[in-house]
């Protein structure tokens, strides 16, 4: 299936039905490919994968992938290319969204596909999954100028933190809610404006009318952003992204003054699920 604009998207989302659906934004070149396989492997039904102009895909592409041409780049991409997804896919459909370059990874992952997940997530009354940003960057950024080596990939083991989430308006802290920050967009912030630190997105939830992406990737429910149930423990899930690393090492205003991303606290990505929850950088919940 191919859609050739973010109505026609709307217009024929219900035709790919209501299984896990994962829309994969294309913001250059940069491993598409690998981004795409990862993905078919985690088990989605179908992937989405939204391409503005200028940015070649891979062919020929897996039969459940499907293309999303954008005619102009939109000005927020993940709001834009999400809710338009979100109109008109079937109410309660898990559905996901990640970069190119950005690799999801839920609990178990080496023995459980993503529906499994979404599926104890339904029958735990949780309708969405909060996701944790874990940065990967090269080994050897004289090696690879874009920082982007997912031969030699490494991460942080250390240095994450919470806050409360706090707007500052008359409801005060909003329950059961924190904003998370870590990785290369703490250890770099002066080269990271204040409102992109945060590592937290709502990456994984169940589709329903009204619903939207805001564009600091939470969700207009205030429900679907919370870490947890009120009455227990929630899964949450990780997405190993090269997207901080690759900005830092690209954009003028920081690559001079960054001579490597690895440090004490660095260590080398295994690509395990397992990995990932023996961090602490997501857990199962009460799935086991």
């Amino acid at each position: 299936m191919q859609f050739t604009s973010l109505e026609d998207l709307t217009a024929k989302a219900k035709g790919l039905g209501a299984g896990p659906t994962l829309i994969l934004l294309c913001e250059d070149d940069c491993e598409i490919a690998s981004t795409i396989g990862h993905h078919v492997d985690a088990g989605f039904h179908d992937i989405i994968v939204a391409v503005p102009p200028g940015i070649t895909l891979p062919e020929p592409l897996p039969e459940n992938v499907h293309r999303l041409l954008l005619p102009q780049r939109p000005e927020d991409m993940a709001s834009a290319c999400v809710n338009a997804l979100i109109a008109g896919r079937p109410p309660g459909a898990w559905t996901g969204y990640c970069y190119n370059a950005e690799y999801l990874f839920h609990p178990f992952a080496e023995t459980r596909r993503i529906g499994e997940a979404m599926t104890f997530c339904t029958e735990e009354r949780r309708d969405a999954i909060l996701t944790f940003i874990v940065d990967l960057y090269a080994g050897d950024l004289a090696a690879e100028g874009n920082a982007v080596d997912r031969g030699n990939a490494w991460l942080d083991e250390v240095g994450y933190f919470a806050l409360a989430r706090d707007p500052g308006d008359s409801l005060g802290p909003r329950e059961r809610q924190l904003d998370f920050f870590g990785g290369l967009r703490w250890r770099f912030e002066e080269h990271v404006p204040w409102e992109r630190r945060r590592i937290d997105r709502i990456a994984l939830f169940r589709a329903r009318p009204g619903l939207q992406l805001l564009p600091d990737h939470t969700m207009n429910m205030a429900e679907m952003n919370t870490y947890a149930c009120p009455w227990h423990h929630s899964m949450t899930a990780s997405i190993a992204s090269f997207r901080a690393a690759k900005a830092l090492a690209t954009n003028p205003g920081s690559r001079a003054a960054i001579k490597s991303f690895r440090w004490g606290g660095s260590v080398k990505f295994e690509w395990r699920a397992q990995q990932l929850m023996d961090l602490g950088l997501m857990e199962p919940g009460q799935w086991f």
